[in-house]
Parts: structure tokens; sequence; C-alpha cells
């Protein structure tokens, strides 16, 4: 979802840090500490500290991400405003629904979850997008988001057709948060159906939000808008503790958004 641009300029000078630095055994500190506008680096919190299982738990737990390149060390980003896509207010455009009838209908097509993480993310750290040189998925990323997929943290939504993987997404969820992290696509549309499917699970199981962390025109004209560091934690707070979701996709999830509302 992101650019490197912002990250490729951030300065590491840890005996002058613009930000903690951190030990692994440190907390966190809170959100709210983030780097204001006027330093050119708003909403980074803090770096280092290690990209273990609790650390990354304790970091979505309180609305942070890890986002660096591999000259850099572990930078934790909370921005203000969040870009943040209310699952009951997605739009499904026209096109895309008659693209899902047609996968839908197709014996050969189906999405699944969680049955190749470690090749989704994969193909996310390798796609190619518009003006990003290079890739934050880096490989200690890629190693950290494989570790928390098997303390049930994070999980991969899967696009197939004729047994093969064409394209996918994958996210971190705790309780009923659900953090979207990146998307890629080996056919036309094949990341937009696992987003569909996505938001299609959510609703059906009483997920009320999905954060995609910064704000993209794509993201917008599907219904996700941008509210407050402030409003995000504390919808982060409320759903966090609620009991994990059943990771599982079913076809009647479908139904959730192939209904009229949503449909522009």
């Amino acid at each position: 979802m992101f650019s490197n641009r912002l990250i490729q300029n951030v300065p590491m000078n840890r005996n002058r840090p613009l930000i903690p630095w951190l030990e692994a055994e440190t907390p966190l500190p809170a959100a709210d500490t983030a780097l204001k506008a006027d330093s050119g680096l708003a909403g980074l919190v803090a770096a280092g500290g290690g990209l273990s299982v609790a650390r990354l738990h304790e970091a979505y737990s309180q609305g942070m991400f890890p986002w660096f390149n591999e000259t850099q060390p572990v930078l934790w980003w909370s921005p203000d405003p969040r870009m943040v896509l209310q699952v009951e207010a997605f739009k499904l455009h026209r096109s895309m629904r008659k693209t899902l009838q047609a996968f839908i209908q197709d014996p050969c097509c189906n999405v699944k979850f969680d049955t190749a993480f470690s090749r989704v993310i994969r193909h996310c750290a390798n796609a190619v997008r518009p003006g990003q040189n290079g890739t934050w998925i880096v490989d200690d990323m890629v190693q950290a988001y494989e570790a928390l997929h098997k303390a049930g943290f994070a999980h991969s939504v899967e696009t197939w057709v004729n047994d093969e993987l064409i394209g996918g997404l994958y996210c971190v969820s705790i309780g009923r948060c659900i953090f979207g992290e990146s998307m890629f696509a080996l056919q036309p549309n094949a990341s937009k159906v696992a987003l569909v499917a996505l938001v299609a699970f959510a609703r059906a199981q009483g997920a009320h939000w999905i954060d995609c962390q910064q704000n993209t025109k794509h993201l917008g004209s599907l219904g996700a808008r941008e509210i407050s560091r402030k409003q995000f934690i504390h919808d982060v707070s409320q759903a966090r503790d609620e009991p994990p979701m059943a990771w599982q996709y079913r076809s009647i999830y479908w139904s959730t958004v192939m209904l009229p509302r949503g449909l522009d």
C-alpha cells in the first residue's frame, strides 16, 4: 500500500535521535507521541526493538505497524489521519460485480484462507507498483510475518483458478481488528476478488472495519475514509479483545456483498 519515498528519507542518527530507540525489551511508546507533520516524518513513533511476534502483537494492538527499507532499522509508524474502510461503507462497483458473478459461478474459481501464506507475502514483496522503487517487504519482514502467521495473527486471502494461485492479500488480525497489509495479482482483478472476499468475511464475522493505513485514490473509491489517530486507537481498543474470528472462507459469505447495498 505504500511508496518507499518517505522511508528513504528517514535520517538515522542514534546519537541525536528524533524518536526513541528501542531495545528488544523496551515497550513501544504511545502512538500519539508520533512525530508531527512539521517534522517531515509525520507518524513515525520509534525505531528498533526487533520484529518478534510479541513486538508485532504489541504494535498492532496499539495502532502501530512496522515500515522500513533494507538499509534501515525497524521503524514504527502510526499515521494521523488513518485510512480505514468501514465494511458497511464498502462500494462494489458494477464492473467488479460482474467479475465477481462470473468468478462465483465458475467451479474452477475459489477463495481460500491461509493455505499459501508464504507464497502470498512473497508475491506481495515482488509485486511491481507504479511510483515505487524496491519493496518495504524485506526479508526480515517476510520472516517476521510468517512467524506471526504461525502464531495465528497473520492471514492470507487467496484467489485460486484451476488450482493455481493468481492473486491475494495478507493482513493482521487481533480479536475483531483487521489490518490490511499488501496485495498482489498475477491476473486482472485477482487481488480485487481477494479484497471483496475479505470484506464479505468481515461482515459475516462481525468485524466492522479494515485498516488501510494510508490514503490512496483507489481505496477512497471503494468507500475507505480517513479518521483521526485518536478515533482509530479507540476503535482498536474496542475490537482487539473480542474473540478471534474463524479464518475460513465459506461461499455463503459472498451474499453479504452481492446484495444491492453499496452498489454504485
